[in-house]
């Protein structure tokens, strides 16, 4: 170690050097710290999860049959089977898939309409497959969705994977919410339109029912009673007709309860032609029913037809009607889409008259649009939720843990050393380490093949490493003052000897926290954990052993008491090596 102590003593001894080293690690503060803007380094919630399984949702227009929500289902199921790595499929028409947790956060379980389905797709064993479920859903998305989707033109199929961390009903998750609920579908329209042309975002979804015409039944009491039927008979007809119902009931040694015996129309004989009026009479005219003298009665004589809209289901929050637009990032941060998306909206919304406002200051929907119509005067609100919120909530708490740590070390290091200077000196060291974790997970997204995202865990990962690079740092300034005092050292040989001394037992500290973090840094969760605990305790080796020593040269804390000055031989140091 004494070739390490001459080093950084020549440092110590030299202007030039000090300043040398000072401005490279400025540099290289900046420039890793630019790779977040950048985008050489993306930043995200959780990374992708690998799983065993992944559905698919169907959503064709509202009034579809339920024989054209199987159409377009059977056309996904025909491209999947392709796949070598899928084991089975099963599709669940008009009704979602049994809960799993996918479901219970995407609210599969309230699908139960004949113009949606669920397909539950099982694959090979993670562990067995070269491809992880993420990059096949990548990979099938765009090809699926180009063949099924024009099967019945309107239809929305979604991909959709189990969640790897927080329940979020999708990556992105544009409230539109207002008064006027009619207003507000046209704005949800809009706010779709756009987050279509979004580069990276897919599944785009409009979380309100369709207003579309429908036919209502209704039985013409007066006629029913002219003609010798009852309400009760037309009712049921009409019923079998197009339901079916049960009729009888069965009993069996077999079964604690009666078994019913339902009765329906062949599904051939549900059909219609078309979806006009016509068709509908034409098919009422086949149904007859026998009066109270025997006699035939076509249901169309006693029924009347009226066209109306469908009255879609309401969503408030707030006391506020609302609208969800949803979209998942494919392959990509959800953050870097939504500003680009956000960025169109403010310029499309301006372009149409409206007042648009930023959300003020600094929160948790710092990213929400206010729009005002200018002609009634009429306000709205995009309110951005979803994998969007529960980021900037973890990243707000994450950072309120960073800056409570960092004022609970300062704190705690002022009382010890009875000084500002000292204390500071750590935490700027302690702070550096921030270099090794951005650059760490640069070198990772070159090395593996998919993005390798700084995350959550990251974040976690580097306050831990606070407290690793503030003991380096107590390590080395302890020890350099024990020199002084003790032996009578000069403060910049008792610098160099002490980066000397301590740099094996720091260098040994690293490589069991580099070696516990390696099993991290492969899981594709707590992968960005493992990454900022190996490159952040190699940069706060560095930072503790050649920057700290030069910022404590200039310490004027690092001077001895002029009045009890101590002389030692300096060449004595037997004891302390």
């Amino acid at each position: 170690m004494k070739k390490f102590e001459n080093f950084v003593y020549a440092i110590l001894e030299s202007k030039s050097k000090k300043m040398l080293v000072i401005l490279l690690t400025l540099m290289a503060l900046a420039a890793s710290v630019m790779m977040l803007p950048t985008k050489i380094v993306k930043a995200k919630m959780l990374p992708g999860k690998s799983d065993n399984t992944f559905s698919v949702y169907v959503k064709t227009p509202k009034g579809s049959s339920i024989e054209q929500t199987k159409a377009v289902s059977q056309c996904v199921v025909e491209h999947l089977k392709k796949e070598p790595e899928i084991t089975d499929m099963e599709i669940y028409a008009g009704m979602g898939i049994p809960l799993d947790y996918a479901g219970l956060v995407k609210g599969s379980g309230m699908k139960n309409s004949e113009n949606v389905a669920e397909i539950a797709v099982n694959l090979t064993d993670k562990h067995e497959r070269d491809e992880t479920s993420y990059m096949m859903v990548h990979r099938l998305r765009p090809l699926v969705k180009k063949a099924c989707e024009p099967v019945v033109p309107g239809s929305v199929i979604q991909f959709v994977e189990q969640p790897a961390g927080p329940p979020t009903l999708a990556a992105i998750v544009v409230e539109v919410t207002g008064h006027n609920l009619k207003k507000i579908r046209e704005l949800s329209k809009e706010v779709a339109a756009i987050l279509k042309k979004t580069p990276k975002l897919v599944d785009v979804d409009i979380m309100a029912d369709d207003i579309y015409k429908k036919y209502e039944l209704v039985p013409d009491k007066e006629k029913i009673a002219r003609s010798g039927l009852s309400v009760d008979q037309v009712n049921k007809i009409v019923y079998l007709a197009f339901e079916g119902m049960a009729i009888a009931h069965k009993n069996s040694a077999n079964e604690p309860d009666q078994i019913q015996i339902f009765e329906v129309l062949d599904p051939r004989t549900k059909l219609f032609r078309s979806k006009d009026i016509d068709a509908l009479k034409s098919k009422l005219n086949e149904l007859n029913l026998m009066n109270q003298k025997g006699m035939m009665v076509p249901v169309s004589e006693v029924v009347q037809i009226k066209e109306v809209d469908s009255q879609p289901s309401i969503m408030q929050k707030d006391l506020h009607r609302m609208i969800n637009v949803t979209a998942e990032a494919d392959e990509e941060s959800q953050v870097y889409p939504l500003l680009e998306a956000r960025d169109r909206m403010i310029k499309y919304f301006k372009k149409r008259g409206y007042k648009v406002e930023k959300e003020p200051g600094m929160s948790t929907y710092m990213f929400d649009l206010h729009l005002t119509d200018p002609k009634t005067g009429e306000k709205f609100l995009l309110r951005w939720d979803g994998e969007m919120k529960v980021t900037l909530d973890t990243f707000r708490d994450l950072g309120g843990a960073f800056i409570g740590a960092l004022v609970l070390i300062f704190l705690l290091l002022v009382i010890y050393y009875k000084n500002y200077t000292l204390p500071t000196i750590t935490l700027i060291g302690s702070f550096l380490s921030i270099i090794g974790v951005i650059v760490g997970h640069w070198v990772a997204d070159l090395v593996t093949r998919d993005t390798f995202f700084l995350t959550a865990t990251s974040l976690i990962g580097f306050i831990a490493l606070m407290g690793i690079s503030s003991r380096n740092s107590l390590l080395l300034i302890d020890f350099a003052k024990a020199l002084m005092e003790a032996k009578g050292f000069p403060k910049r040989r008792a610098i160099a000897v002490a980066s000397a001394t301590r740099a094996k037992p720091i260098m040994l500290t690293a490589i069991a926290i580099i070696l516990g973090s390696a099993l991290l840094a492969s899981d594709p969760i707590f992968g960005g954990l493992g990454v900022a605990l190996i490159s952040g305790t190699v940069a706060a080796v560095f930072v503790s052993l050649i920057f700290v020593p030069v910022l404590l040269d200039n310490a004027k804390a690092m001077e001895l008491d002029d009045e009890n000055p101590i002389h030692h031989d300096p060449t004595d140091i037997s004891i302390t090596r």
